[in-house]
């Protein structure tokens, strides 16, 4: 019996739930992955309420860019020192891992495994318990964006998928570290790529959006913007939202391959989209977090910060939290925009928050790793 196209998505969907079994999905106590799942959505299941004070702060050695991801009452992060950090929640430090090299890229929590890439252009897979080193991949470029993952769906291998300033998108398996195929792009590749279904979706500073059939690596349809896109795509359902160097924002539709609208006017996007509610929300360097309709385009609202919004925001629940270059992090009403509750740090922020129910963690220049909690 032949199925029809929407039965076999379906079917897709539901042999990929099963196969994810025992794979840590996002939940109101965790925060896998840098925008908190694989379509980078940035909308966190925790329900927070302000006002929110310093819970507790760990001193790296250097700089931190990459932005944390929390599971089974452990933090990971990166640091511009060279090494990848494993903290407690309580504050505590459970280990930590010399990569080498300045560390900028965000983690990936996954089945007891951190994958993270380095500036040296190196992905390492570590035990998240103990801090060993399971196996690396050498690409031939900087690594800033963080890890995604995807099943392959004949085989069921669990795979990882990583952008590298050696222009490529990267499909390594998760338990050899063995390199399925890669893809070349134009020019380097900054973000994260969002998966939907069988695609692999991202931006490269060749001004193209790329759409990658997670099988194979070939590409069924590439969409010139036109400059870059520094920033990761998020989707929903069957869109991704994404903002370029010019300062266009995009909405464009993964089925028909066409931009659904786009909205001028904001400056360069370097942070990537929370999308929810309706809303999609993003920060940008001329220091505003703007709030787009998701069907229309049209603008909601516009917040203005005191420095440039590099750092990605999280959505949730009815909140929208953000960092900025200022040094501060920002707590917002999504329906409105009206600031809720501000903390300054005084340092700048270009990483992006880690939401659960009971802490916001996020990193800073000064070195950092601040983790807020609510007032009880």
């Amino acid at each position: 019996m032949r199925m029809s196209p929407s039965h076999r998505v379906i079917l897709f969907l539901l042999l990929c739930m099963l196969t994810c079994k025992g794979i840590e999905l996002q939940g109101q106590e965790s925060w896998p992955s840098y925008r908190g799942n694989a379509q980078l959505t940035g909308l966190s299941k925790a329900t927070l309420r302000p006002p929110f004070k310093l819970l507790w702060t760990f001193k790296t050695g250097d700089v931190i860019k990459s932005s944390p991801v929390i599971g089974e009452g452990v933090i990971y992060t990166g640091s511009d020192d060279g090494y990848i950090y494993a903290i407690t929640t309580a504050g505590q430090l459970k280990w930590k891992f010399n990569a080498g090299t300045s560390v900028e890229a965000p983690p990936l929590l996954l089945k007891n495994r951190i994958y993270v890439g380095s500036t040296e252009g190196i992905l390492y897979a570590l035990d998240a318990a103990t801090g060993t080193l399971i196996w690396k991949y050498i690409t031939e470029g900087q690594i800033s964006g963080s890890a995604n993952w995807v099943i392959q769906p004949k085989t069921k291998e669990l795979c990882i998928l990583v952008g590298s300033y050696d222009y490529n998108l990267h499909c390594v398996s998760a338990s050899t570290g063995k390199a399925l195929w890669k893809y070349e792009s134009g020019n380097f590749i900054n973000g994260s790529p969002a998966i939907d279904k069988r695609l692999a979706v991202f931006g490269g500073c060749d001004g193209f959006l790329h759409l990658v059939n997670i099988i194979n690596g070939q590409a069924p349809g590439k969409t010139n913007i036109g400059t870059y896109i520094p920033a990761s795509a998020a989707i929903l359902g069957e869109k991704a939202f994404f903002g370029n160097y010019d300062g266009v924002f995009y909405c464009f539709d993964l089925r028909q391959k066409k931009i659904l609208w786009k909205t001028p006017g904001g400056g360069p996007f370097m942070a990537s989209p929370a999308v929810g509610s309706g809303k999609v929300i993003t920060g940008s360097q001329n220091r505003h977090i703007f709030c787009f309709d998701a069907v229309s385009g049209n603008l909601n609202w516009k917040y203005k910060a005191l420095g440039k919004v590099d750092a990605s925001p999280v959505i949730s629940g009815n909140l929208v939290i953000a960092a900025s270059g200022d040094g501060r992090i920002h707590v917002l009403e999504i329906g409105t925009g009206n600031e809720i509750w501000t903390y300054e740090i005084g340092s700048p922020i270009v990483s992006t928050p880690a939401v659960t129910s009971a802490m916001i963690a996020l990193g800073a220049q000064d070195g950092i790793l601040y983790v807020f909690g609510p007032v009880k």
